[in-house]
């Protein structure tokens, strides 16, 4: 039976996020809420965790997952990012956006598009998401909460609760944060290509 933490969207309660991350780095995997939507999550070097992901969401080994950053600084260690990108980057985060860039090896190969060598990274403006991150100290390997028969973001942290209390660790309530997705952009090879119009706006773009 998962832990069911209801945390204040605007004002974290300490203790509690303190909690969340001692789940986590225990091996843990949570159900948290994004600027996008709720999103499932765990240590970035938990093997198990992450297989655990693959089997609620039922993924396919080509997969992207995401790295959910603090900052920019966190994710010139993980993504190979030219200046170029950098300053788009700058630009459009902290928000709903997810970049595709090639990962530095600093990323674990179970991460990784096994074909591209890419890997999803996104710094997310929500209280929450951002207080777990900050105490963590590290990424969360994050993928959206899609259940495999449907094809929009669960919202409703009651549902997420009777549907997945038995295959998580936890799951915080923060309450309603919508079920758009990200906007994707793909950053190879010097190009910027939106794959994905989400909830973040595309016209710097257009």
């Amino acid at each position: 039976m998962s832990q069911y933490f209801e945390i204040h969207p605007d004002n974290p309660q300490k203790r509690l996020i303190h909690q969340a991350v001692a789940i986590i780095e225990q091996g843990g995997v949570i159900v948290y809420p994004t600027d996008s939507s709720y999103a499932l999550g765990c240590h970035i070097g938990n093997k198990s965790a992450m297989e655990r992901i693959q089997r609620i969401r039922q993924l396919g080994k080509d997969h992207n997952f995401t790295l959910v950053c603090r900052d920019l600084s966190e994710i010139a260690l993980y993504a190979k990012v030219n200046n170029s990108q950098y300053r788009t980057i700058r630009a459009l985060t902290p928000g709903p956006y997810t970049f595709i860039f090639k990962a530095t090896h600093e990323v674990p190969r179970r991460l990784l598009n096994p074909k591209r060598k890419t890997i999803g990274i996104r710094v997310p403006d929500h209280d929450i998401a951002n207080a777990l991150l900050e105490a963590l100290g590290q990424p969360l390997m994050s993928s959206t909460l899609i259940l495999p028969e449907s094809d929009q973001p669960m919202n409703d942290a009651y549902e997420i609760r009777q549907m997945l209390e038995k295959q998580v660790d936890l799951i915080i309530d923060g309450g309603n944060c919508g079920i758009e997705p990200t906007t994707v952009i793909v950053m190879e090879d010097g190009q910027m290509d939106v794959v994905r119009k989400g909830k973040g706006d595309v016209s710097l773009f257009e």
